[in-house]
Order: C-alpha cells, then sequence, then structure tokens
C-alpha cells in the first residue's frame, strides 16, 4: 500500500529575470513524495504565474486528494487532473521515480551513464545593450552554439537594436539565435515585426501571438519569412483538438514543456503528432527544479536529439536542490561524481 504526501518550495532567482509577462523574481513548486516499503518516489508540479493553466483557488486541495487517494490508480487520476496538468505530471513522475530502481535514475542510458549530453540552447533574457552582450559572450565563452533571447519585455525598436548589434558581433556561424515573444505581439502588427526580425538571421520565433487564434496563427505560418514555433498554444489541447490544431496552423515547430501540457504520456501523444505532420520539436522547461528538470532530459534523450533542447534552467536558482545535472560546453550532464540532496525530503 503507497502513502503520499507533499510540500512547497519556492525557488529564488539569482537575477530578476524579464519576459513579456514580467519580471521573474521566484517561483512556486509543490513536490509530491510516494512512499511504499523501504522505497520512495518524488515528483515536481512546477507552477508559472501567468502561464500554468492550473486553477490556482483549488490547487492545494486537489494536491492533497491525490496524496490522500494516492492507490486509485492512473485511469482515475488521468481522467481527474486533466485541468491540473502541473500535478498530473507530478503524480506522474512520482510514480515513475518510485518504480524505478532508484528514485532518480527513471531511463537508464548513456546520458545517465556520463557517457553523453544533451546540447542545449543558453538562455538570454532581454535587457540592456552591455547585460545582453555580457550574457552572449558569456554562452559563447561556455561552449554554447545556440541561445534563446527573450523579446517583448522592451520596446520593439529597442529590441531590434539589440538584435543588430548582437549579429554586428556573432554571425550566424558563431552562434544560433531564437527568440521568443511569449504572445506579446498584437496580429495586426506581427508580420511586419516577423519582417524586422528576420533580418537577424534568427532561426525561429516562439509563439509571437496570444494563443487560441488558429486561423490568424495559420497566416503567420504561412506567410512570415521566419519560421514559428507553438508553445503556449499546446497548454490545454486534448484528444482530437491536437490533430486539429496542428493541421489549422501547420506550424514549423512546436515546443513541449511537460509541467504544462500534462507530463510524459501526453507529451509523447504530441510527439507522434508531429512525427505524422513532419513537424520539428524540441523540450524546454517550465522553470522546474532539478528534480523536474532530470525527468524531462532523461525523457528527452530517450525520445530523440535531433534539436537543441531548452533544459539549462537549473542554473537560475540560488537555492535550487542539489544533484548531478551539469552544464558544460554548451551540453547537459549528468555527472555521477555529484549526489543528490535527499535532505530536502528529510526535512519535511
Amino acid at each position: 500500500m503507497m502513502e503520499a504526501f507533499y510540500f512547497r518550495h519556492d525557488l529564488n532567482f539569482k537575477n530578476p529575470s524579464g519576459t513579456s509577462r514580467g519580471v521573474l523574481l521566484k517561483k512556486t513548486s509543490w513536490f509530491i513524495v510516494i512512499k511504499e516499503n523501504e522505497k520512495i518516489g518524488v515528483g515536481e508540479c512546477s507552477l508559472i504565474d501567468g502561464l500554468s493553466p492550473d486553477p490556482l483557488e483549488n490547487f492545494e486541495k486537489t494536491l492533497k486528494e491525490v496524496c490522500q487517494n494516492i492507490n486509485l490508480g492512473d485511469d482515475y487520476f488521468y481522467k481527474k487532473l486533466l485541468s491540473y496538468p502541473s500535478i498530473l505530471f507530478g503524480y506522474e513522475t512520482a510514480l515513475l521515480s518510485l518504480r524505478s530502481e532508484t528514485p532518480f535514475i527513471l531511463y537508464p542510458s548513456p546520458f545517465t551513464n556520463q557517457k553523453k549530453n544533451i546540447p542545449i540552447n543558453g538562455l538570454i533574457w532581454m535587457g540592456d545593450k552591455s547585460f545582453m552582450y555580457k550574457q552572449i559572450v558569456e554562452k559563447i565563452n561556455a561552449g554554447f552554439d545556440c541561445v534563446k533571447i527573450k523579446i517583448g519585455a522592451l520596446d520593439f525598436d529597442t529590441e531590434l537594436k539589440l538584435l543588430k548589434n548582437i549579429r554586428q558581433e556573432f554571425t550566424k556561424s558563431d552562434i544560433e539565435i531564437r527568440v521568443d515573444a511569449n504572445c506579446a505581439f498584437s496580429f495586426d502588427s506581427a508580420l511586419e515585426k516577423l519582417k524586422s526580425l528576420s533580418e537577424y538571421s534568427l532561426h525561429s520565433i516562439e509563439q509571437p501571438i496570444k494563443t487560441k487564434q488558429w486561423e490568424n496563427m495559420a497566416y503567420l505560418c504561412e506567410y512570415s519569412p521566419l519560421d514559428i514555433a507553438l508553445d503556449e498554444e499546446l497548454i490545454g489541447i486534448h484528444f482530437e483538438e491536437r490533430e486539429k490544431m496542428i493541421s489549422t496552423i501547420s506550424p514549423k515547430y512546436i515546443i513541449l514543456k511537460p509541467s504544462l501540457i500534462g507530463g510524459i504520456k501526453q507529451s509523447e501523444k504530441w510527439v507522434t503528432l508531429a512525427q505524422k505532420n513532419n513537424i520539428k520539436w524540441w523540450v524546454t522547461s517550465a522553470l522546474e527544479s532539478n528534480i523536474g528538470l532530470n525527468v524531462i532530459s532523461q525523457w528527452v534523450f530517450k525520445m530523440s536529439l535531433n534539436m537543441k533542447q531548452g533544459l539549462g534552467t537549473g542554473q537560475l536558482f540560488t537555492n535550487n536542490i542539489s544533484s548531478p545535472l551539469s552544464i558544460k560546453d554548451g551540453g547537459l550532464y549528468y555527472d555521477l561524481e555529484k549526489k543528490w540532496d535527499l535532505g530536502f525530503i528529510k526535512r519535511q
């Protein structure tokens, strides 16, 4: 018979992190711990203010019910938690952790054996010219050849000038640049902005306009000179609606955030659909701690490494959970000399 409990852990950013939704100083994660005999499993429910779709007014109540009814089984929870994707991810991965040989090696592979890494992009937060230049130089010196830049936090002309300055210093062969608008553009202005951005040899842009505008997004995907990746658009889309959305919009890429779309099984359904429609995909974190990031990284390695992944966020926090996850030469490594800190569970 399994038993479960939950607890909260707020992660603090090392530096204020600007996006089109505001400046992030901290974020909340909740953890589900399942015990059975002498074994434990741990999963993370990661919430992002203004983005996570989980109804916050009943969030802790629902989390408590999951722990109280932990033995009811997958069929029960996959139906009950459809509108709580972060809790579903936490439940699913806590069980996976429990049923693995160790709580933190969920998908044994050359990645977890420290034989191979996962190529990742560096994350660049929008700021003034000197701040962005400093970040770019740091990423290149750290071995990155791909970065993602958050845009939409400043006025567009200023952001264009910053991108121009970056491209004057760093060519396309020096560094691949992806940009993420986080729904910042209006549809009326989006195409002209995409044309302006395309002058700077960018790889792609994530989610240029707000979600639920399928026909407008389809128009942009058809006529934009800059490839578009769907991100927030995937949140809250289930069952046959997935295929309808993909066939309507026909994006070049989709981006998977398991904490926001309902976990590993739901992510695999998106991968299957993407492959069916010749759409490329990659995975990014939803600012999880190392607990959630560990699961996602191991799963991604198992699935595909055709694209640079957005999994370099573990170093953003001052109080992340100590783990073997390490970044070196533009890749995410599982460093077997580093150990997991189980104290954060034992202290609960």
